[in-house]
């Protein structure tokens, strides 16, 4: 069974991951020919979904992003994939709590003032403690947040796809069907949803305009989820009163791009996961191994995607 590992990884990792099964071929590979991913029975991370088209030898991907929206369409069939959901909440969801407080908090627009050398007082801030967060999609990474939230004094309402079971870090949790009913009753409304068709500019001139006028609009999930001239029209008309964003549509966001200049708006340019938190890397590669033993053995695979809905197997 040959295995190949599109991820950067260190020697150190090498040994982690190829010691998972024993008697698997191991190739690491960060820019894989058609021809090496075409030989490949196993590939962990991810290649170029296109490429991966013509791979019939192909039994398993498991990547290294929670969202898989590009290998949907690109995967032969019969083909199982496997995402990297449990990896990425702690470090997403602490981009958003600073993202959030950089926006209440003024912090973002005080560092402008910082770079032109001004003293200013930019008037009154509001708070995380005692607000409603509304987090549209409680999986792992909402999830996290949510937590985060709890920590400091929040109520927070959860919103899911299919189970509105209770969660330890939400007050009240609803399905996707009453998300108008709730957005009015939230500070900030924090996005954590993959893209999918069902979620294809969810988010629009209708949504922000149920929105309180003094809320924070979050999107860390894809720039696709969000009508976003729509969104620079919010802000611009004072319909809500900011956004954090890790996500455009599209990415790079190119430099002509009205969001760039719309009314408090935060932008970073999607970095909350990667790997740019070394805690990330190390529950990747944990899953990766996990993975691999169970593939070996023949047990279930953890974090199964459904094809049809784009979201991870419950």
């Amino acid at each position: 069974m040959r295995v190949l590992c599109v991820i950067e990884v260190t020697e150190e990792e090498k040994t982690l991951i190829s010691s998972s099964v024993a008697d698997y071929e191991y190739i690491f590979d960060t820019d894989p020919s058609q021809e090496l991913l075409e030989s490949a029975d196993i590939i962990l991370g991810c290649p170029k979904a296109p490429m991966l088209r013509t791979c019939e030898k192909l039994q398993w991907l498991q990547t290294q992003s929670a969202g898989v929206d590009p290998y949907i369409a690109n995967l032969p069939a019969g083909v199982k994939l496997t995402n990297a959901t449990g990896g990425y909440g702690l470090a997403i969801g602490e981009h958003m709590m600073g993202m959030y407080l950089s926006i209440i908090k003024k912090l973002a627009f005080y560092r402008d003032l910082q770079n032109e050398h001004k003293w200013g007082d930019l008037g009154p801030v509001t708070s995380v403690y005692g607000s409603t967060v509304l987090v549209v999609g409680m999986g792992d990474i909402g999830t996290e947040f949510a937590k985060i939230c709890k920590g400091m004094g929040t109520y927070v309402i959860g919103v899911r796809r299919s189970n509105n079971a209770p969660s330890v870090y939400a007050d009240e949790v609803h399905l996707t069907a009453e998300l108008d009913e709730l957005l009015p009753k939230a500070d900030c409304v924090a996005v954590c949803m993959p893209g999918t068709k069902e979620t294809f500019k969810m988010f629009g001139k209708e949504k922000f305009g149920k929105m309180k006028d003094t809320a924070v609009f979050i999107n860390i999930g894809r720039g696709s989820i969000v009508n976003q001239p729509e969104l620079v029209d919010a802000l611009n008309n004072g319909v809500i009163a900011g956004a954090a964003l890790d996500v455009t549509d599209p990415e790079p966001l190119p430099a002509e791009d009205p969001l760039w200049s719309a009314k408090n708006v935060v932008i970073t340019p999607h970095v909350s996961g990667g790997f740019h938190l070394d805690e990330t890397k190390r529950r990747i590669l944990n899953i990766c191994c996990e993975n691999l033993k169970n593939f070996a053995d023949g047990k279930d695979l953890k974090n199964i995607v459904d094809f049809e809905t784009g979201y991870r197997k419950l």
